[in-house]
């Protein structure tokens, strides 16, 4: 990424292209036609022929100033970061704060039909475990991931295990999320992120008490050289009091939206690179801890990992064009959001079509009368046991799926032996549970 194109700093602009830049601002503003808010790297090759770039990105500097607003975090120079909230920002947050809602309620546990929609989703907590990890380089399939997942298996290796680390990451997550931010809760993630994996290099838990930590890029070309191991613990201090203070613009306080908050503490734990490794996973386990905790339960499973994962190289360039323009972090916090507007549709078209399989079974089950015999978990369950026939299920699989314990699960399984649409047996001292494939014309029969 060495390939990216710093533009000048600001004063030196102004000094040289000022009065041609103020000529410019009724052409040329904070985003372009199309509502990109670009990084001088790529407005440089849109000027209209004729115009001079470095005025024309002076007079979108001076536009941007107006909007850009600090806060209360700074770079290792001391230059606080800023961000604005451009329309395509805006409209993202937008749909954000409907996405609860667009579940059916605005917390769960609340009522059936928000259960349904959660049991709907018994995957995509993997999903986000495997993508972050693969993101960071781990190489295995999602199907063996998955399976591991689901039935507890012992990983075999660092790739299985960074899965299964993330997997119990997103869980301390979503357990933590009624704790203040502190380092040790910082600590505990990144412990749990890295353990049992490479631990003399990663040291997990521990913060980094050296400077030969550095970022490097496609080419292996330094591109970003973290702060100053002595600076860590009063920075991270810092980070914990802005995650903690309330911005809710009452009382003369600054508002900073909770999604922006969360990207913020997304990008400053990989801006500060406290650890020797394993800092995307605790940065991106940080960003679900914070949406949680202010209330966004849908993104327990809303997986941002495996969109990121598409395009690293953009996901890196938004750490830089922040770096390197003013420590504007619209470039990064853009970036996510698109990332997220993306996620959320994703997981709306999967809600959706895991209600068009759901209604086929309840289609089923209203024809034999088994619908007032199941509850919504144990329908759901139904569905996968006639997608699968002749698959083995464990209570360990059905805990992990539906969150539940372990003793409901295995209720929820035997509650199918008895209707005959599964079968139960022994493998030594553990029962499985074998989806019968008569239990369609099973289901017909009654």
């Amino acid at each position: 990424m060495s390939h990216i194109k710093k533009p000048k700093a600001y004063a030196e602009l102004l000094a040289t292209y000022g009065f041609e830049a103020f000529q410019l601002l009724s052409t040329f503003s904070a985003v372009d036609a199309k509502g990109r808010y670009l990084h001088w790297h790529d407005f440089r090759h849109r000027v209209p022929k004729g115009v001079n770039a470095q005025a024309a990105w002076t007079a979108v500097k001076m536009a941007r100033t107006v909007l850009l607003k600090p806060i209360a975090l700074t770079a290792e120079s001391g230059k606080p970061f800023q961000y604005c909230l451009p329309d395509f920002a805006q409209t993202v947050i937008h749909d954000i704060e409907r996405i609860n809602t667009r579940l059916g309620q605005a917390a769960p546990n609340v009522s059936t039909s928000n259960q349904s929609n959660l049991f709907l989703v018994e995957s995509l907590m993997m999903e986000e475990a495997i993508s972050s990890a693969q993101l960071e380089g781990a190489a295995t399939t999602r199907k063996i991931a998955k399976e591991m997942l689901e039935k507890e298996r012992e990983p075999l290796n660092d790739d299985e295990r960074m899965i299964a680390n993330n997997f119990m990451l997103m869980k301390l997550a979503k357990q933590s999320m009624g704790l203040p931010l502190s380092i040790e809760l910082i600590r505990q993630f990144h412990t749990e992120a890295t353990r049992h994996i490479q631990e003399a290099h990663a040291c997990p838990g521990e913060i980094r008490k050296d400077n030969d930590i550095y970022v490097k890029g496609r080419d292996d070309e330094v591109v970003h050289q973290p702060p100053d191991a002595r600076l860590l613990p009063e920075r991270l201090e810092q980070l914990c009091d802005f995650a903690n203070e309330c911005h809710d613009g009452h009382d003369g306080r600054a508002f900073i939206h909770p999604a922006v908050k969360a990207i913020v503490l997304h990008f400053m734990i990989g801006y500060e690179h406290p650890f020797n490794d394993g800092n995307g996973r605790t940065a991106r386990g940080l960003f679900y801890w914070y949406m949680l905790k202010s209330g966004y339960w849908a993104f327990e499973y809303i997986s941002i990992s495996a969109l990121l994962k598409q395009a690293p190289v953009r996901y890196g360039e938004s750490y830089l064009f922040t770096e390197s323009d003013d420590k504007d972090l619209t470039y990064f916090i853009g970036h996510q959001l698109n990332i997220i507007e993306r996620a959320m549709q994703q997981f709306l078209a999967y809600i959706e079509r895991k209600k068009s399989d759901y209604t086929q079974v309840i289609g089923l089950l209203e024809k034999s009368g088994f619908d007032k015999r199941l509850n919504p978990r144990q329908v759901h369950l139904l569905k996968k046991v006639l997608r699968h026939p002749g698959r083995l299920f464990t209570a360990r699989e059905i805990k992990n799926d539906f969150d539940i314990a372990e003793g409901t699960a295995r209720a929820d399984l035997e509650k199918l032996v008895q209707l005959k649409l599964m079968a139960k047996t022994s493998e030594g001292k553990t029962y499985c549970y074998i989806a019968r494939g008569d239990a369609e014309a099973q289901l017909r029969k009654k």
